[in-house]
């Protein structure tokens, strides 16, 4: 039976595959090669899988350069958003720091104003406090002076009754006439003293009230400048401090250290001090205070931010390769952590420190390739891999935003890219927490 199949086999075969031969010639001799139709099937068939694989091979390299072709397009558009967000940001930033600027030089000249109008209205209290004093004295005076005219009245019309009855034991009413004329003349030169007084105390209280309106159109413009200047920091600090928190940086413990490095002078801003004579301190001077604590706070967040790695280390077009977190190895196949990201661009591309910092390392690392490494301040450092040239030297300074090096593909790679580590006390943390955590600040 299976003899018969065998032959049947053979025999299609040979219908489709006939028995060739292939003649080899030489000066001396002649050959020929026999090829079965076996040999014939079985190199049919590697060819079909030669030209099978072939074809679908370029489909899918095809396909995968359309995919990241129009990956690329999305990159560079959703780059050119993110820069016109940045760039909107950053205006609107600026606007909220000129308006903060203006409104506490407005509020610095409110306060000189304020301080010159309770000067003039203590001097004006003072002063009706002596009038009232004065009118109060010059009125017991005219009482006194009053009685004694009375007295005097009487006298000198008992004196004149007498006068006329012919009492030889009075004085005659001639004799009087000096002293009436005396205090007739008192009494006028005290009522004129009086009236002046009361006029003078009542153009004081009406001064006294025009102050008081003043300094009360005053406290009002006061309280409007306040709250320009409560919304202003309120929009400037609340970011910033969601920023840190978002990036498990404890607010509080990042202020007092950067506050330790800027104490000196030109550092934080000092709370204002004025004199109250022993007095407890307005609810105006008070405020003001929190204020200017806001405004030292948002200084040294600006300040911080700058010493942290919330900025990208590419500014051109780019796409990422791969994210943090366990992988596929692309050299091995095998699954493995990846403690940083990678960005793709072409070779050469400027790459950027994402802080301020100090270079501890730029040069040659095993897997690294060409290795740039900046640590900065609250145990920070950040790596950047792979680089095609170095720009940076050991112990060289650089500033958020410097160029330290250009994309390359040194070291333990499969192609052009960065490859970027943010490490926290010597242990990798993922980048993208301090990236999108500055996405709506910066």
């Amino acid at each position: 039976m299976r003899t018969r199949l065998a032959i049947k086999f053979h025999g299609l075969l040979e219908h489709h595959f006939p028995e060739r031969r292939v003649f080899l010639k030489s000066d001396t001799d002649t050959k020929f090669i026999r090829l079965r139709p076996e040999t014939q099937l079985v190199a049919f068939s590697g060819a079909a899988l030669v030209i099978t694989w072939t074809i679908v091979s370029t489909a899918v390299l095809l396909m995968d350069s359309i995919g990241a072709g129009n990956f690329r397009e999305q990159a560079k558009r959703d780059q050119i958003t993110y820069q016109e967000r940045l760039n909107a940001l950053s205006g609107q930033r600026d606007q909220r720091a000129t308006e903060a600027s203006l409104a506490q030089q407005r509020f610095n000249a409110a306060l000189g104003q304020i301080s010159v109008m309770q000067s003039e209205l203590l001097a004006s209290e003072t002063r009706r406090h002596e009038l009232e004093t004065g009118i109060d004295v010059i009125q017991n005076t005219l009482r006194r002076t009053m009685t004694d005219r009375d007295i005097a009245r009487d006298a000198l019309a008992s004196l004149e009754t007498d006068a006329a009855q012919g009492d030889p034991a009075r004085p005659q009413a001639a004799d009087t006439g000096a002293p009436v004329t005396f205090l007739t003349e008192a009494l006028a030169s005290t009522a004129a003293e009086r009236d002046d007084l009361v006029t003078s105390a009542r153009k004081a209280q009406d001064h006294a009230d025009e102050l008081k309106l003043e300094i009360a159109l005053m406290q009002e413009n006061n309280e409007h400048i306040f709250r320009q200047l409560e919304e202003a920091m309120t929009v400037s600090v609340e970011p910033l401090d969601k920023m840190f928190k978002a990036a498990g940086m404890a607010p509080e413990r990042i202020l007092k250290q950067v506050r330790r490095g800027y104490s000196g002078q030109g550092g934080p801003l000092t709370p204002l001090s004025f004199s109250s004579r022993g007095e407890e301190l307005s609810s105006d001077y008070l405020r003001a205070n929190r204020i200017l604590e806001q405004m030292d706070t948002l200084n040294l967040y600006r300040i911080a931010a700058e010493k942290a790695p919330f900025a990208l280390p590419i500014k051109q077009a780019f796409r990422f390769t791969s994210d943090y977190g366990f992988r596929r190895d692309p050299k091995t196949g095998g699954r493995r952590m990846h403690k940083g990201v990678d960005f793709a661009a072409p070779s050469g591309t400027d790459l950027f420190a994402t802080a301020d910092g100090v270079v501890i390392h730029a040069g040659w690392q095993s897997g690294y390739g060409r290795l740039v490494k900046i640590k900065h301040d609250f145990g920070i450092e950040t790596r950047y891999a792979h680089l095609s040239k170095i720009r940076v030297k050991v112990g060289q300074r650089v500033s958020r935003g410097e160029h330290i090096g250009d994309m390359g593909a040194s070291g333990r790679v499969t192609g052009v890219h960065l490859h970027y580590e943010v490490r926290v006390g010597g242990k990798a943390v993922n980048p993208m927490i301090y990236i999108k955590a500055a996405k709506d600040v910066f």
